[in-house]
């Protein structure tokens, strides 16, 4: 009895315990309940920005990218003898580079590209050894356009470059392009230390303004370079017209990558090499181009004046390239056409005449070339071309001797013609 007494006040106590036990489980239970939402809902947070950090995360990339293009090549006359070579860039430079973009928000992102060029025949560095010689440049961009501080492209090549034979199937980089490239719409030279404003393309229309610091102390006009070019390119019709002006340009132009002489002439080809002197050089070019289903025809003007003759010290230099004074004013003009047989078989010609018109009371010399080449595209990335290009030269140039066929990229030859072939092969990556 006692026992069952007891077990029985268990018993009931037990009830109560049960009936206290199952409120409290209850609670624990919603409070678990609580604590788990709270737990989904946090972790959901999470995710949620998790999945916009990446997504963010996504619009920024680095970007390894090039070019190589490598070839064989005949020279009819070069140093006056005949030339079998392996050619490298005959089409376009070889180049390796990085291209980055971070997304700063508010759709403005900063943008950086290196570039650096080399020869892929043999290995070697191009732009006379500097390791980012084709670009070098950090800057914002904005969907209304961007600004960039660096080494970097003239903005009338940038903006003239769909115009260009390069472009047109006609000639390659180097070859194909005016004597000398006198007006640099080959870039042969890149600008240093330049700061560049460019804007986006409103409607066809695209402006792109250059300034090049000299970084000389006590001027800062000494060496420097301003350039500014337009572009509008809309249906059919392209239109465009660059103006860069150049402060002592044996050095601040011709002579800005590694190796170049800071006291010597920077400036080889005959067409150029007697005006290392001048104080100034001037180049004005435009452009006009018009589109037909499979063809476009383009048509360029370029005019180059070398001032202040005899103004800027130049160690080294023979006695008839130092005696040139006053100004010298070259003229091109170019007519090129591009015409797709099929989508992957691209045709042009192209025919140019320089005209220098000399300085010291000298006739000056002139300067035709013609350019033929065939491309096909074996894939989006791999291509097989072909060029040809003729030379012929008159007169005086700027060395006072009589003018030279220079197919630019080639030896000069020691007549007054000069023929190249070349066949390569380019692969983008």
């Amino acid at each position: 009895m006692a026992a069952e007494a007891l077990f029985g006040e268990a018993n009931r106590v037990g009830e109560t315990d049960k009936r206290w036990l199952g409120v409290s489980i209850k609670n624990v239970i919603n409070y678990k309940d609580n604590e788990m939402e709270k737990t989904i809902v946090g972790i959901g947070a999470f995710v949620c920005a998790s999945i916009c950090a990446s997504a963010c995360h996504a619009q920024s990339s680095v970007t390894l990218y090039g070019l190589v293009d490598t070839g064989l090549g005949y020279v009819t006359n070069a140093g006056g003898a005949h030339q079998y070579a392996m050619t490298n860039g005959a089409h376009s430079g070889s180049r390796w580079g990085v291209r980055g973009r971070e997304d700063l928000g508010g759709r403005t992102s900063a943008i950086f590209i290196l570039e650096s060029g080399f020869n892929s025949a043999n290995g070697a560095l191009g732009q006379n050894g500097l390791a980012f010689g084709r670009q070098a440049f950090v800057g914002i961009k904005r969907p209304e356009g961007y600004a960039a501080l660096g080494r970097q492209y003239s903005s009338t090549f940038e903006l003239f470059f769909p115009f260009l034979p390069i472009a047109n199937g006609s000639a390659g980089s180097g070859f194909g392009v005016h004597p000398g490239d006198v007006d640099n719409l080959d870039s042969s030279n890149r600008i240093a230390n330049a700061l560049k404003i460019a804007t986006a393309d409103y409607h066809g229309l695209r402006v792109d303004a250059l300034y090049s610091f000299g970084g000389q102390p006590g001027s800062i006009a000494r060496n420097q370079i301003w350039n500014v070019a337009m572009r509008y390119m809309r249906g059919p019709l392209g239109l465009a017209a660059g103006y860069q002006s150049t402060d002592r340009p044996n050095y601040s132009f011709w002579g800005n990558k590694a190796n170049d002489s800071a006291t010597g002439s920077n400036i080889a080809p005959p067409i150029l090499r007697g005006y290392a002197t001048a104080g100034k050089q001037d180049t004005f070019a435009m452009a006009a181009s018009w589109k037909f289903r499979k063809a476009r025809l383009s048509l360029i003007y370029s005019n180059t004046r070398f001032e202040h003759l005899g103004t800027v010290a130049v160690s080294g230099l023979a006695p008839a390239l130092a005696a040139n004074r006053g100004v010298a004013s070259i003229n091109v003009y170019e007519a090129n056409v591009g015409y797709y047989i099929t989508p992957l078989l691209l045709v042009g010609a192209e025919y140019s005449y320089t005209r220098n018109g000399g300085t010291n009371g000298r006739e000056g010399a002139g300067y035709n070339q013609v350019n033929l080449g065939v491309d096909y595209f074996l894939s989006k990335r791999t291509d097989l071309y072909s060029f040809v290009s003729h030379q012929l030269a008159s007169g005086v140039d700027s060395t006072g001797n009589r003018a030279v066929a220079s197919i630019l990229g080639t030896k000069a030859s020691t007549s007054n013609q000069q023929t190249l072939a070349v066949l390569g092969i380019r692969h983008k990556f």
